[in-house]
């Protein structure tokens, strides 16, 4: 009997031990900071189809099973990588000690921190707008939902009611993005072709159809810049706020 109960004890501790173990990567122990910054750097140096938990596993030196601890699974990654940009973006605000003048510079200063964050990680920008349509606002990343927050406390503060609030928050979300993701459009057809016209690939697209974009397309293919974020975001300020 004693010695049953010993090697039950023993057991008990070598499953515990492993239990401990299970979570120690190639770097320590995780966390999920740890897990998220390896699954960012994954997605920006190989893209959104690479991830999955068997390969941030791997990257991390763990069973993929030791992730579930931190994320229950897939979507809960991507999810994770949305509330890692916005971490980000609140850890360039913080640092932005400029100071601004009133409610609309404080807003396009979200929005040029905003598009830096986006462009240092193109690979999951398509996210922050396929989550959004798959996950519930209660349920969102707190670092997102606080986002959410700092820019409804502006139009307040600029004396907006809940309702005309509202609208100029989606127009500011749907600006911003999309003017984001404007700029990371797929352009380059030929990347080794010094001719812009060969390096855009205009000779697939027919004169006869598309002669405008035809035309258009290299300038297109230069990015705006957040000059060009501001300038536009100032325009739909003035269009939905008037005097406020």
């Amino acid at each position: 009997m004693a010695g049953n109960q010993a090697r039950t004890r023993r057991n008990a501790d070598a499953l515990t031990q492993a239990r401990r173990a299970s979570d120690r990567g190639r770097y320590g122990r995780l966390s999920r900071e740890r897990v998220l910054a390896s699954a960012l750097e994954l997605v920006d140096r190989d893209g959104l189809s690479a991830l999955s938990m068997r390969r941030l596993g791997a990257e991390l030196g763990v069973e993929a099973m030791a992730l579930y601890r931190y994320a229950a699974g897939k979507d809960a990654l991507l999810d994770g990588l949305v509330e890692a940009l916005h971490l980000e973006l609140e850890e360039r605000l913080a640092a932005d000690t400029a100071a601004v003048d009133d409610w609309r510079a404080e807003l396009g200063r979200i929005a040029r921190a905003t598009y830096d964050v986006c462009l240092a990680h193109p690979q999951v920008v398509p996210l922050l707008s396929t989550r959004m349509l798959a996950v519930p606002l209660a349920r969102r990343p707190l670092a997102t939902l606080r986002h959410h927050e700092r820019v409804i406390a502006l139009l307040e503060e600029a004396g907006l009611d809940a309702d005309r609030s509202a609208t100029v928050f989606r127009a500011f979300t749907a600006w911003v993005l999309g003017y984001v993701s404007v700029e990371l459009q797929a352009m380059v057809d030929n990347p080794e072709e010094p001719d812009p016209a060969f390096r855009l690939g205009l000779h697939h697209m027919p004169p006869q159809e598309l002669p405008r974009l035809r035309a258009t397309a290299p300038a297109l293919a230069e990015p705006g810049g957040p000059e060009g974020l501001v300038a536009g975001l100032d325009a739909l300020l003035d269009r939905f706020t008037g005097d406020a």
